[in-house]
């Protein structure tokens, strides 16, 4: 990994767009995060003798079934986004296609002229032969396309994918989702609990979404049904998972109230104008608890089916869809009967869930 590279990894993945709790996030060049950006565990539910986690080998650890190599390839692809100011999203589309292309691996052939990275082709003008086997610049080249693309952000990451690479298989991109966005969560220090700065994890399993003190309250007299309570976070917040569970729904929801047209997610909303959750996720926990986290900035940064740790980072707050300005509208439902019941009949009052589960809501 050249020393440029690991420059953008550190100064700008961490001090740029990673700040949590006050804190820059993890510099991701090689050590493992610092001791203030681990998990803070109760002595209740922290098992005697536990060691702590120790430093990953090598320049990059490997991570799942992508070794340092193809993993240092990734750090090369998110940097370069994270230089053009790109959101999140736009690293998780690039890292799933080159993940497909070239199983992240900088290699030197590939079908007729394709090269490097992205198997992107020299006489179809993504540049030279020496220009594509640099990561950096193939990085680039995908992104300049990307963007150019139509509501890509809004796409489905295998739709987007194959409108830059006009592939001969347009629909192989989707399946590396997944493991894109572990790479980019793991990567930019955003992975679930031992990544993520500051996270105090209570003995029952939960945490707080955000550092934040509750603004509009469940169901109060003037919000009748407002079936979760707003915590008011600045703008870019990280979103933790408040416990272990899978995602379960991860869309856009928000209409313009004129028309009932689509507003879009990916601008702010507004209180008179538009109404739904903007950017959410929906996540089951077991014993029939589900957390719903509402007006994320960008799309999420998991998918439907995905499992997540307590503390995982979901998204950044934002001001999406029904909304007067940032804050993380939260909620919790609980079945009695241990069905999933995502429905306003099973809201429960989310600032008396968190002081019984042990992680009260506040700043």
């Amino acid at each position: 990994m050249t020393s440029r590279v690991l420059a953008l990894a550190a100064a700008l993945v961490c001090a740029v767009l990673l700040v949590c709790a006050g804190l820059t996030g993890v510099v991701f060049t090689g050590g493992s995060a610092s001791a203030s950006c681990t998990p803070i565990q109760p002595a209740t539910s922290q098992p005697v003798g536990q060691p702590a986690p120790s430093a990953p080998s090598g320049p990059f650890p490997a991570i799942g079934r992508w070794d340092a190599t193809q993993v240092g390839n990734a750090a090369t692809i998110i940097s370069t986004g994270v230089a053009r100011r790109l959101p999140a999203r736009a690293w998780v589309i690039a890292v799933a296609t080159a993940m497909q292309e070239s199983s992240l691996r900088n290699i030197k052939y590939g079908d007729r002229d394709s090269v490097g990275l992205f198997q992107q082709r020299p006489s179809q003008g993504w540049g030279t032969v020496e220009q594509l086997m640099d990561t950096v610049y193939a990085a680039g080249k995908f992104y300049d396309k990307l963007v150019t693309i139509p509501h890509w952000q809004t796409l489905p990451l295998t739709e987007a994918a194959q409108a830059v690479q006009i592939s001969g298989l347009p629909d192989a991109y989707a399946q590396w989702e997944p493991d894109a966005v572990t790479i980019v969560q793991t990567l930019t220090g955003l992975t679930g609990g031992l990544a993520a700065c500051g996270i105090i994890i209570s003995p029952e399993g939960w945490t707080q979404p955000v550092r934040a003190n509750p603004g509009s309250g469940f169901r109060t007299a003037d919000r009748p049904t407002h079936d979760g309570v707003d915590l008011m976070a600045a703008r870019g917040t990280p979103i933790h998972a408040a416990s272990a569970g899978t995602v379960s729904r991860v869309r856009c929801n928000a209409a313009d109230v004129r028309d009932a047209s689509d507003w879009g997610c990916d601008r702010d909303g507004d209180p008179n104008l538009t109404r739904g959750c903007g950017w959410y996720v929906d996540i089951e926990h077991p014993g029939g608890i589900v957390t719903r986290y509402c007006h994320m900035l960008t799309r999420p940064m998991v998918a439907e089916g995905q499992p997540v740790a307590v503390g995982q980072v979901i998204g950044v707050v934002g001001t999406s869809g029904h909304s007067s300005g940032p804050h993380l509208h939260y909620e919790v439902h609980l079945a009695t009967d241990g069905s999933h019941d995502h429905s306003p009949a099973s809201a429960v009052d989310p600032v008396w869930w968190q002081a019984a589960v042990g992680a009260p809501l506040g700043a």
